[in-house]
């Protein structure tokens, strides 16, 4: 066996692998790059769970980052269980090709429960008067506190949020070289998600100054786990996930279905609304550029089907059929699944009236809200001083006082100019592969559920 480092770059793409990231570009030089033939819904959960497994969403089960647990009666975004995914995965496959293959999974998603021999992931801590601490999760045993002691506590704010940087991903690159030089596993599995912030931020033209900082820095970092795995005798895999390109607005699928009266909301304290999906006819999780469309009520189906066809900035409307064509039917899949063109991305907000939006919508809360929310990159621009208004916050959190973090905006949805989820138009735009090995990347483009197959080929060639 020869031991492999997957180093996952969250949004890299050909257009942006150039002058910016020397480190990456070398490496594509030296072996080779490939375009990744990325699934759909092209988002973190469901495509890293084909990555690890070969399969599509249709079979592992991870249809977006998160969906409607109909027994529950609840949406769930950002759930950790491996046991939540169905097929074999990269380790258990190499395992069972040689006992003494191993693997580290140092933040790839679905870290909790896993039959990986090591896992790290971020995990905070909510003790019962309401506060939120940074933390990790870790297996084995010790292994927390062993990387608390040599790197301090994981960045988690800096991990997700407004004041989302490189921090994190630095944490997470001189982790995995601990783990590396200690442990030394087999197969190595690792996630910089830097990219990701600046391009939803920004979009993805590599001459913005801010973006051109972005991939420097992480392309940096790419040199160090390179430099590392290298000296002690790993090959190397760089792959994306996905990648984003320019939007302009969000479309607001849920207030669309609400006002058709198809959705449902409970009126809360001081009038505050939350989604009610049990009572709704209808209603969307929206994630990125992919809405699963859960309709309760078949009797309103094409009613609700019509409706999403009409709202602007909608490219395609998938029923049953259209599910089986693109590997999303699934029973956790909504009855209908509907898909935004490249300059779209869809908006989780249901609230017709801004002062009856929950008290999460201004916060960052990735658990709460029913559906993902790409503002949360963003401080509110109502906020004059919106650094210090965030300090103040925590300080009186900090004191004992029971304050919000309110500090997104729940209305602004133009301030987000880069989305994903949907296969982009151009390879140059979309995710890759690069491979220390030339000779083991195919002649075209890798599919996504070959990626599995594609690795265990470099650990035992």
């Amino acid at each position: 066996m020869t031991p492999t480092l997957v180093i996952l770059v969250v949004g890299l793409t050909p257009r942006l692998l150039g002058p910016h990231t020397p480190r990456l570009a070398a490496l594509a030089a030296a072996g080779g790059m490939r375009p990744l033939d990325t699934v759909t819904p092209a988002v973190t959960c469901a495509v890293q769970a084909t990555l690890t497994t070969g399969a599509p969403p249709a079979t592992h089960g991870a249809v977006a980052n998160g969906w409607y647990f109909r027994d529950l009666n609840e949406v769930l975004l950002w759930r950790q269980p491996e046991t939540l995914l169905s097929g074999e995965t990269i380790w258990e496959a190499g395992r069972r090709r040689d006992p003494t293959f191993t693997c580290a999974k140092m933040f790839w998603w679905y870290a909790m429960k896993s039959s990986a021999d090591i896992a790290v992931t971020p995990r905070p801590m909510y003790p019962a008067d309401g506060r939120k601490i940074p933390d990790h999760y870790a297996r084995p045993d010790g292994l927390h506190d062993e990387l608390d002691a040599r790197l301090g506590r994981f960045p988690l704010f800096r991990f997700w949020g407004p004041l989302a940087d490189i921090s994190s991903s630095a944490w997470i690159a001189e982790a995995t070289l601990h783990v590396m030089a200690t442990r030394g596993p087999t197969l190595t599995l690792t996630y910089l998600p830097h990219l990701d912030y600046d391009l939803q931020r920004l979009g993805p033209d590599p001459a913005h100054p801010a973006l051109a900082r972005a991939l420097g820095e992480v392309d940096a970092l790419c040199g160090r786990l390179i430099d590392a795995a290298q000296a002690g005798g790993r090959r190397v895999i760089v792959v994306s996930e996905y990648g984003i390109t320019p939007v302009t607005d969000a479309i607001p699928v849920n207030r669309a279905l609400r006002a058709a009266g198809l959705l449902a909301v409970r009126r809360e304290e001081h009038g505050r609304e939350t989604l009610d999906p049990g009572a709704s006819a209808a209603f969307a999780l929206a994630d990125h550029q992919i809405a699963h469309v859960y309709v309760n009520d078949p009797a309103r189906l094409e009613e609700t089907a019509s409706i999403l066809r009409g709202l602007d900035g909608v490219e395609a409307v998938w029923g049953a059929a259209g599910k089986r064509a693109a590997g999303l039917d699934h029973p956790r899949s909504g009855e209908l699944v509907a898909l935004a063109r490249a300059d779209r991305w869809f908006s989780y907000h249901y609230w017709l009236d801004a002062a009856r939006a929950p008290d999460f919508a201004r916060t960052v809360d990735i658990h709460r809200k029913p559906g993902y929310d790409p503002v949360e990159l963003f401080f509110d621009p109502a906020l004059r001083f919106p650094k210090f208004s965030a300090a103040w916050r925590l300080g009186l959190r900090k004191l004992g006082f029971r304050r919000l973090l309110d500090v997104i905006s729940a209305e602004d949805a133009a301030l987000v100019r880069g989305s994903h989820g949907r296969p982009t138009d151009d390879p140059l735009d979309g995710p890759l592969v690069i491979s220390s090995e030339a000779g083991l990347l195919p002649k075209g483009r890798v599919a996504a559920t070959a990626f599995k197959a594609l690795t265990l080929e470099h650990v035992f060639d």
